[in-house]
């Protein structure tokens, strides 16, 4: 397939844009693809996701409210020394531990980047058991919180007992 633009060189960075539902596709070839910077964001290095996130965190959330880093008080996870303003500037997290500490944070960003801030897709088979009963678990803690708080003790007794069955599983 031509570049649609110069109808000369093979095109390589194929663009689908969805407008207003409008859906739109336009096939072009890399040098044309640079020059028009075909994709909104293009081949520049400035559009890498550190500034994505910065850019997130600097706005309102549906709350109206920007999320901003306190330049007097910065949280700091305790297990690498990773900060907020780091995560804004580089666009990574430090360790496993980061979500934790920020997640007060990264939840509203998550949510407007992916719409959801829980992983729903698909979980490898060979290594995905234990993720499917982790989640599992997580499900059911919910649901034995929500009887409890609805006085149904008899739900929440067998809820306790499946929870208590699949953290065995873990072990």
């Amino acid at each position: 397939m031509l570049c649609e633009k110069c109808q000369k060189k093979q095109a390589s960075v194929h663009v689908t844009k969805i407008v207003n539902g409008e859906k739109t596709e336009t096939n072009l070839c890399e040098t044309c693809a640079q020059g028009e910077n075909a994709v909104g964001f293009g081949f520049e290095p400035q559009w890498m996701l550190q500034n994505i996130f910065a850019d997130l965190f600097n706005q309102p959330l549906a709350g109206g409210q920007p999320v901003t880093v306190s330049r007097g008080e910065q949280v700091r996870c305790e297990r690498c020394g990773f900060t907020e303003s780091q995560f804004s500037k580089i666009g990574k997290l430090g360790c496993a531990g980061c979500y934790d500490i920020f997640e007060t944070k990264l939840d509203p960003v998550l949510r407007r980047v992916h719409g959801n801030s829980r992983h729903t897709g698909k979980i490898p088979k060979r290594t995905g058991g234990l993720i499917v009963i982790k989640k599992e678990i997580l499900d059911l803690k919910e649901k034995l919180q929500t009887a409890i708080k609805k006085e149904e003790y008899e739900k929440a007794a067998e809820i306790r007992d499946q929870i208590r069955g699949l953290e065995k599983k873990l072990e």
